[in-house]
């Protein structure tokens, strides 16, 4: 063989190597991100219309970013959480507060000292540690939350200039309200109206959670206070007006994700779910939920739209 040649031949082989460090590369060519752990993840969650929402923007967050995704949802929370400890599903959109104290309850007992609070990131850091010794990882809260929330007619509200709980108790300090029945007993329902704002409630009528009987209740002047929640897009619609839980009342059920450490603990995992938490508003996942429900949209599809309009896809 000729030098020339045998230099020629070296010079290939060079550039086969060469390019197939280039592919291992993380980012180069398009290539999926390099993880110290799994690059297929499963989401999963709970099989209602705002999760379903919550699951889908994961999902296409994660694959926009590479990972294969598949996604299997439950319709408890004790199902899908045994499923995210298995390491059977990876990723899950939780409620903080609530979750939280599903920890706090299973690892000390259903007369535990409650660890959520009204403050997020306070909920968050506390549920850590409780987490992590379940083989889980909690990230970024985002500023959405699905709270018990109270609502007004909105022609009361703008005929005495109410927009929060303070002041309707400033107005009418006794009032009728229209919730469940369990909400009698309930220390953030009935029972937290009267201690933090001095509302007194003179009669409570069995009309369920944000249910259409509830909302007609005060509609109609047989209620002053409706018990629904606060992603609830509808209540503008119907002529009501949801009042602020200024003086903190609710825990913070705050959307955040959690993810099974072992597969899906990664900075690479984080960095992809926490633009998300970082933009997310209640306000915005009302009006999601409004269009999958309203408007009988694809939760995959309003997914999409959503993410696209805030520059994550």
């Amino acid at each position: 063989m000729s030098r020339r040649r045998w230099i020629a031949r070296a010079a290939a082989v060079l550039a086969v190597l060469a390019l197939s460090a280039c592919r291992g590369a993380p980012g180069v060519l398009g290539d999926r991100p390099t993880t110290s752990r799994s690059a297929r993840l499963t989401v999963g969650g709970a099989q209602f219309t705002e999760m379903q929402i919550m699951e889908a923007l994961y999902g296409q967050l994660l694959t926009a970013a590479g990972y294969e995704v598949d996604y299997k949802s439950a319709d408890r929370r004790e199902a899908y959480v045994a499923s995210l400890e298995s390491g059977e599903v990876d990723v899950v959109p939780e409620y903080a507060a609530t979750f939280a104290e599903y920890l706090n309850g299973r690892a000390n007992g259903p007369q535990a000292a409650t660890i959520a609070t009204s403050d997020a990131a306070a909920t968050v850091a506390a549920m850590r540690p409780l987490a992590a010794k379940a083989g889980l990882t909690v990230l970024q809260p985002a500023p959405a939350a699905d709270q018990t929330g109270y609502a007004v007619a909105t022609t009361f509200a703008a005929a005495h200039r109410i927009t929060a709980l303070s002041q309707l108790a400033a107005v009418k300090p006794s009032v009728v309200l229209a919730a469940t029945a369990a909400c009698a007993r309930r220390p953030l329902c009935q029972p937290g109206l009267e201690r933090t704002y001095g509302l007194q409630v003179s009669k409570l009528l069995p009309l369920g959670f944000g249910s259409p009987q509830a909302k007609q209740a005060v509609l109609a002047g047989r209620a002053d206070l409706a018990l629904v929640a606060t992603t609830d897009a509808t209540l503008h619609q119907q002529g009501l007006t949801l009042l602020a839980d200024d003086k903190k009342l609710q825990l913070a059920d705050n959307l955040v994700p959690v993810v099974n450490t072992a597969s899906a603990g990664t900075a690479e995992v984080a960095d992809v779910l926490n633009p998300l938490s970082g933009v997310l508003t209640t306000q915005d996942l009302a009006l999601l939920n409004l269009q999958v429900d309203g408007q009988q949209r694809k939760p995959e599809d309003v997914a999409k739209a959503y993410l696209t309009a805030k520059g994550l896809l």
